[in-house]
């Protein structure tokens, strides 16, 4: 599947906000404050924002960089490689593994970490630790965590100009897309690539991020089981017979494949609908496995898929 498989998709669970702004004036009186960032917060009181964050996974880290916080993160999963600034980040572990001296070592002001993060939420809430949990299991979960991020950090009106803005690219693609047959759609989130062999091909089930844009857009999910995450056969994928096939391959380039190899590799399925009129799609970027404010040019390029007669410009 690849480093990159899809890590989680997404809700807020949105605790401690108000308590996080207690702990973080009580800890910048401790050390002086020499690096606070206080704000008018009603009346005369001022709320001073975290300047230490951590971020346990790349989706958070994503959200972090589009609401221009990047300046105040001091520590990655070792998955965070955008945006390139990331790269230069402590390293603190991986996704389901954190190294806890190194989050100790990093005397962080605030962890942001998904809800499925249960057991290190549990460990650093122990540990004393501010904690913002978010879900991105869904697109709505998305837009609420990148608000929920802007409250914890300051940054409400960046939260609210970046969450507008992706809610009007939304509404253009139902807009364009409206009135449209709904094609049965298949999106495959992992397989063994570069085999020749479509057997074992994990696929994006109902109920979750993939499916909710194939919705969103105007198809029907070629899948009609209640997995999330099916693995399928290729008589499996016959059956189905989707009328668009979109593979994601977040690892396109660095693995050395190529577009045109990967859709090859369909061919084997020639009874299919979507083989059969050339509609198998390779989205090689490496944002399609990470569910974060990018889900957007993901859900973009799907539209462009499923309704290629539609002037997308």
């Amino acid at each position: 599947m690849g480093r990159k498989l899809v890590l989680g998709m997404i809700v807020v669970a949105a605790f401690g906000i108000s308590f996080l702004a207690k702990r973080a004036i009580q800890k910048n009186e401790e050390a002086g404050a020499p690096g606070a960032v206080a704000l008018p917060a009603g009346g005369d009181e001022a709320r001073v924002f975290p300047m230490r964050i951590i971020s346990l996974a790349p989706s958070i880290t994503e959200t972090l960089h589009a609401l221009g916080l990047m300046g105040r993160v001091v520590g990655v999963t070792r998955y965070c490689d955008y945006p390139p600034e990331a790269l230069a980040k402590t390293r603190i572990g991986g996704y389901y593994d954190p190294n806890y001296e190194a989050i100790v070592t990093l005397d962080p002001d605030l962890i942001i970490l998904l809800a499925e993060h249960d057991g290190p939420r549990k460990h650093l809430a122990g540990l004393g630790y501010d904690i913002v949990a978010v879900d991105h299991k869904s697109i709505s979960g998305i837009l609420r965590s990148i608000e929920a991020v802007g409250a914890a950090c300051g940054a409400s009106e960046k939260a609210k100009s970046v969450t507008d803005g992706i809610r009007v690219r939304m509404a253009r693609i139902r807009e364009k897309a409206s009135g449209q047959p709904s094609p049965r759609v298949m999106v495959s989130i992992g397989r063994n690539m570069g085999s020749g062999a479509l057997n074992d091909v994990y696929i994006s089930g109902k109920e979750g991020f993939y499916d909710e844009m194939i919705e969103m857009i105007g198809g029907v999910n070629a899948y009609g089981g209640g997995v999330a995450f099916p693995v399928v056969s290729s008589e499996g994928i016959i059956t189905m017979n989707p009328e668009v096939i979109i593979d994601m391959v977040p690892d396109l380039e660095e693995n050395g494949w190529t577009q045109d190899m990967i859709r090859g590799e369909w061919k084997a399925l020639y009874q299919v609908d979507a083989v059969k009129r050339n509609r198998v799609y390779v989205f090689g970027e490496d944002y399609v496995a990470v569910p974060g404010p990018r889900f957007i040019s993901i859900m973009e390029k799907m539209a462009r898929a499923m309704y290629p007669g539609i002037d997308w410009d």
